[in-house]
């Protein structure tokens, strides 16, 4: 199990109520950097997917469309939204720096600083041969990060949220926010 993993099991019911905040900023880059580069694509992976909004939204588009995620609850809630919106995407619980899909893809996206998640820096290396591995010749690899600036700015000390029958509290564990 990664570190941090076991929050998932939770959090999965309350991601996509949670994690609202962005999606105008997720758009705006949607557009402005993926949709140049959309028209040509065919397959893509959504990897770390959260609650697979950007895999139904790609598979909306008949994209034939990976998720792939580590939290079993993720899973299930993806999966969810799969059967409810009555689309073709298949889901797969399957850790970030070792997954394999069933063909190369020409898109693999990695959104809402899911790589700031994984343990250790030569996780990172791990993760990015499989990206390799599952992209086609040409393709393209899209994610976000956090970086130093990022955590000394707006990811710095406490942060809580309250949505109806829930509470979320996060806590900055990266020491640059505390430089």
């Amino acid at each position: 199990m990664i570190v941090g993993q076991r929050p998932y099991r939770w959090l999965a019911e309350y991601y996509g109520k949670i994690f609202t905040f962005a999606q105008a900023s997720r758009e705006a880059a949607h557009r402005g950097i993926l949709g140049p580069i959309l028209p040509g694509v065919k397959t893509a992976c959504d990897l770390a997917y959260g609650s697979g909004t950007t895999a139904l939204k790609l598979a909306k588009r008949g994209i034939r469309t990976y998720a792939v995620d580590l939290s079993p609850g993720m899973c299930r809630a993806a999966r969810q939204k799969v059967r409810e919106a009555n689309l073709r995407l298949r889901v797969s619980r399957q850790d970030m720096r070792s997954f394999r899909l069933p063909e190369q893809v020409d898109l693999v996206l990695c959104e809402f600083d899911a790589l700031n998640h994984i343990p250790g820096k030569r996780d990172l290396s791990r993760v990015l041969k499989a990206v390799a591995g599952a992209l086609k010749p040409g393709g393209f690899f899209f994610f976000d990060v956090n970086n130093r600036r990022g955590f000394k700015s707006y990811w710095k000390g406490a942060w809580c949220v309250e949505k109806p029958g829930m509470v979320l509290v996060m806590k900055n564990g990266n020491k640059a926010a505390h430089d």
